[in-house]
């Protein structure tokens, strides 16, 4: 009932074929969908100080061996060299300058590059970089689960790159923007862990004392009751792990936020500080969705497929009774579409409890039903998923109601 690879299919929002093993081919709904996922978050991050950036996916090898990628996550990642040779020829000479190149399998690296582009300041920071940064992971064959684990993802990515000073206010800051945004989902079920040094790791104790310090302290300012993962961190710094409860009980983990001393090191990364010295940044990675991927598997799953109306890919079926009321129809859905609505309008010659059961199972949120009636009196007869009850309602304030259900949380007046 709630798999989302099931859903995805009946509710046409996208598919996976053996060609494009971890892939996803994205149907217009489904994409639909995916459209206001990064409206919705790009709004949040815009308001929160965030500036948006797009890095290449394709980097020679020569990259991620000084960011350590090539020696600690070369497995997983695709490896391609620019000159491939024709087979058929004898004799072929591979050109000196043939580079090894590399699909990205996260953003960071290309993030710090933007960073050094400038000489920086102690009073530029933080700075806030985000981009929706498509990367790619060789996951072994049998690791592969519909969205929730793929090759390629998007990310909502994200890099502060800030003083160890301010570590503690961008953990708290990140914190209200992580739980602001899952409560706009009804995902309020959350637990916290802080995951702390391991035993093979970069950086000073000192520097690892200050780190997890400055997570538990946001965690307890922000009023988050939390669970210390021993020894659980990345080996370049502590990190938080939200763990989400979704509408059956189910728990997932969402999100990440990691602090990285390791990387900008080896990078070389600076910003001057008050003194005139030349100081290292911190790293924080974040991501609130984590990829677009899994999040919308998670959604599917936790709405069984009936989406906020925000969200839902048709917003509204006008639907005509008879063929004398489908002029009427098709002028009710072009208003609704002008105040913002995603509408389809049914004029076929079907029975409208065939239409209203057709639509009902395609999770449309509200079909207006039209007939001779409304279109003498200029009203809509609205029905709502999951419910029987009929609403008489005039065209103009259901244009006024409906255009206002219909927008994000972050939108509604």
């Amino acid at each position: 009932k709630r798999d989302h690879r099931k859903l995805g299919a009946q509710l046409d929002l996208f598919h996976l074929q053996p060609e494009a093993q971890g892939s996803v081919f994205w149907h217009p709904k489904g994409f639909m969908i995916w459209r206001q996922l990064e409206a919705y978050i790009r709004r949040r991050q815009d308001e929160d100080g965030y500036v948006e950036v797009k890095t290449p996916q394709l980097l020679d090898s020569v990259f991620w061996e000084k960011s350590g990628h090539w020696d600690k996550f070369r497995e997983n990642m695709f490896v391609v060299p620019d000159f491939i040779p024709n087979t058929e020829e004898e004799d072929v000479k591979i050109p000196a300058d043939t580079q090894l190149m590399a699909l990205k399998p996260m953003n960071c690296p290309a993030h710090v590059q933007i960073f050094k582009s400038d000489q920086r300041s102690y009073r530029d920071l933080p700075i806030r970089m985000a981009e929706f940064g498509c990367c790619h992971r060789n996951e072994a064959h049998g690791a592969l689960h519909g969205l929730m684990r793929v090759r390629q993802m998007t990310q909502d990515d994200a890099h502060i790159f800030c003083r160890e000073d301010q570590i503690r206010d961008e953990t708290l800051r990140f914190l209200k923007l992580f739980s602001r945004v899952y409560a706009d989902f009804g995902l309020t079920e959350i637990s916290y862990k802080l995951a702390t040094r391991p035993e093979l790791r970069g950086g000073t104790d000192e520097n690892w004392d200050r780190a997890e310090q400055a997570l538990a302290d946001a965690l307890t300012e922000a009023g988050l009751p939390f669970e210390i993962a021993e020894g659980e961190g990345a080996f370049y710094g502590p990190k938080l792990e939200f763990h989400l409860t979704d509408a059956i009980g189910r728990t997932w983990q969402c999100g990440t936020f990691q602090l990285d001393y390791v990387l900008p090191e080896r990078l070389d990364a600076d910003y001057t500080g008050s003194d005139g010295g030349k100081h290292r940044p911190v790293m924080l990675h974040r991501a609130v969705f984590g990829t677009f991927e899994r999040f919308m598997g998670i959604l599917i799953e936790n709405y069984a497929g009936a989406f906020p109306m925000w969200l839902s890919p048709v917003q509204v079926v006008v639907a005509a009774i008879t063929d004398a009321a489908n002029d009427y129809a098709e002028e009710a859905a072009a208003l609704l579409r002008k105040a913002g609505l995603r509408v389809e309008t049914d004029t076929r010659n079907e029975k409208i409890n065939y239409k209203v059961r057709e639509h009902s199972l395609q999770k449309v949120p509200v079909i207006a039903v039209v007939g001779g009636r409304e279109a003498e009196e200029r009203t809509l007869a609205l029905r709502r998923l999951g419910s029987n009850a009929q609403e008489m309602i005039s065209l103009d304030a259901a244009l006024a109601s409906l255009a206002q259900e219909g927008l994000a949380p972050d939108l509604k007046a």
